[in-house]
């Protein structure tokens, strides 16, 4: 799992292109929106893109379950592995 969170935390600083932020600096419980990480409504969806593309799995349209999943990275990498489990 330690592996999946450190490539998600890759991931965001690079399809983001966070330039202040290096994947080692983000805390897997750390929020990603708003308070924590700061991103917003177009890094959420970008992010969503990054991931499907990345690990081929699909995301519903936006409801309260993919909120949750996208709270932080812990809980991203969480839904991932679910994903790819099916």
């Amino acid at each position: 799992m330690v592996d999946l969170e450190n490539e998600i935390k890759t991931l965001i600083v690079e399809s983001l292109k966070l330039e202040d932020i290096r994947p080692e600096d983000i805390d897997s419980s750390e929020p990603l929106f708003v308070d924590g990480l700061g991103l917003d409504s177009i890094d959420a969806l970008e992010l969503g893109v990054a991931l499907r593309k990345r690990f081929g799995i699909k995301i519903d349209s936006v409801t309260g379950d993919v909120k949750a999943h996208f709270a932080n990275v812990r809980s991203l990498a969480l839904f991932v592995q679910s994903q790819q489990v099916e």
